[in-house]
């Protein structure tokens, strides 16, 4: 269990780190024209800009995630509070993920699979640290 634990651990946060990072500072234009199959510069200058500044800022904080993840890998594996963040932002991610599905339609397949994985790796990683946490009263 340990392993597959660190294993999801690992690669979601991998992930979140480098798309963070390429999101924010590297090339976001390439996302919407490869991730969404959206051209953003047929946008006009006003909502093409407001859209890349929210764009930066959600990857931003998916970026500050990471490195919080990353920083903190000990403490989210042996303390509760650590943990309950920890597992409580990437489990607000997947809901975000099922919300969308239920209200604004059903998402291409790359989408399901990071969503099917990110929920695999929650139930991974929430079995594990349970027995790892720390008890307290």
């Amino acid at each position: 269990m340990k392993r597959a634990s660190y294993f999801f651990f690992y690669t979601y946060i991998g992930l979140v780190v480098v798309a963070g990072f390429w999101g924010a500072f590297i090339n976001p234009v390439w996302d919407f024209a490869n991730l969404f199959k959206f051209q953003i510069s047929e946008l006009d200058d006003f909502e093409r800009i407001n859209i890349l500044s929210q764009y930066r800022f959600l990857r931003g904080l998916e970026l500050g995630f990471g490195i919080f993840s990353l920083t903190f890998f000990k403490e989210i594996f042996s303390e509760i509070k650590f943990n309950r963040v920890f597992l409580s932002i990437m489990g607000l991610g997947i809901l975000a993920r099922i919300a969308s599905w239920i209200w604004d339609g059903n998402p291409g397949s790359l989408t399901k699979f990071f969503m099917f994985y990110e929920a695999l790796g929650w139930v991974m990683i929430f079995i594990y640290s349970k027995s790892t946490i720390e008890k307290y009263d």
